[in-house]
């Protein structure tokens, strides 16, 4: 690389990338996790380590492995969400479709002690206590994407785009 573009590339804006799963069970309620480092719920998932080379599907499947120690194939893309950010740059947020959970999968679920609390499954219709809102309009985009068939859904903080 050279100079010039080392420096083009070091002078241009940065922005955070992360990628998260969305899980169901057979009554429709959405697993969510409750994270011991912050407040407010989230979805199986986290930052994409692209000094690695990993991509936004294998950063979420990374991701519900280490956090719930389920090894599970992300699904098709539901939503990419550009998340803004006043003390930190914006994030563009990645979430799959992990399908509906049978029993068995929910029984093994094991969290990943250092990072989380707890998890539970949540009706889309009580989403709302557990915030934050960006998330919750987020799943409830990419549930309603899902329903109607449609491709991924373009969000921002939560909101559709355009």
């Amino acid at each position: 690389m050279t100079l010039d573009y080392a420096s083009y590339i070091a002078g241009l804006p940065k922005i955070l990338a992360g990628a998260a799963v969305l899980f169901r069970d057979g009554e429709g309620r959405v697993l969510i996790l409750e994270p011991n480092y912050r407040s407010g719920w989230a979805l199986p998932g986290g930052t994409i380590e692209s000094d690695e080379g990993e991509t936004p599907r294998e950063a979420a499947r990374r991701e519900t492995k280490e956090e719930i120690g389920l090894d599970a194939v992300p699904g098709p893309l539901l939503a990419i969400d550009w998340v803004s950010g006043a003390d930190r740059p914006p994030i563009a947020a990645y979430l799959y479709d992990g399908g509906v959970l049978a029993p068995e999968q929910l029984d093994a679920i094991v969290l990943q002690e250092e990072e989380l609390d707890s998890w539970r499954l949540v009706p889309v219709a009580e989403l709302d206590a557990y915030g934050p809102p960006w998330l919750v309009r987020r799943v409830t985009a990419a549930l309603a994407a899902l329903e109607a068939g449609r491709g991924p859904v373009e969000l921002v903080d939560g909101y559709r785009a355009g």
